[in-house]
């Protein structure tokens, strides 16, 4: 299995979130930076969840559905972001539709701005509780990264957006995604904030580890 990211040389992580996801707040808030340290290229790839729980017979997020993994979740969350030194509030509403911000995400490409677009809309929904499905939060996000919301929002509504991000989600279950964060380095899977180390060493480890 090849390791080469996209440039033929460096190794590359997947980063599959979902922006409804709670344990890919801190994912996201950490992904970059880790990557960087190991010289590891990072691709950011949204996908949607709701496809995957109808298939497994849910109409909302397990954390809803199942209220004691619900509790601990949010306690668990809390600890994280307490020894990630991350803001947390518990949004008013859970989850959020995060439908439109992952569109954006596919319209913007590889712009240079990603990044701190994820981590801002992640920002502004776990920790200022603002309805990350509105236009207007969106493009509060993008202006105050100095970037031109009204284009990227159109872009946004377009077919050919909106077919990417759903050949994505589907990619992302080809894959074996089946929860988010998830991270893929090749073809192997890491799923969870816990093992987001894990797959960045192993996307940096040497070629013969992988097979």
């Amino acid at each position: 299995m090849s390791r080469a990211g996209g440039d033929g040389m460096r190794p590359e992580l997947e980063f599959w979130f979902e922006f409804a996801s709670t344990y890919s707040y801190p994912a996201a808030m950490r992904v970059e930076g880790l990557c960087a340290a190991a010289d590891v290229r990072l691709r950011w790839r949204p996908f949607l969840l709701g496809p995957i729980f109808v298939a497994q017979g849910w109409n909302d997020s397990p954390f809803n559905i199942y209220p004691a993994k619900g509790r601990y979740m949010w306690r668990d969350l809390e600890r994280i972001c307490v020894r990630e030194r991350l803001p947390l509030r518990r949004p008013s509403q859970f989850p959020r539709n995060g439908l439109l911000a992952a569109r954006v995400v596919c319209a913007a490409g590889d712009a240079a701005w990603l990044p701190a677009f994820v981590r801002a809309v992640y920002q502004a929904n776990f920790a200022d509780d603002r309805d990350i499905a509105t236009p207007a939060v969106l493009a509060d996000v993008l202006m105050r990264l100095g970037v031109t919301a009204e284009p990227l929002l159109a872009a946004a509504q377009s077919t050919e957006v909106k077919q990417l991000l759903r050949a994505q989600t589907e990619e992302a279950i080809r894959r074996g995604v089946f929860g988010a964060p998830a991270f893929t380095v090749g073809e192997e899977l890491f799923w969870g904030n816990d093992r987001l180390t894990d797959a960045v060493a192993w996307a940096s480890a040497p070629a013969e580890r992988l097979g």
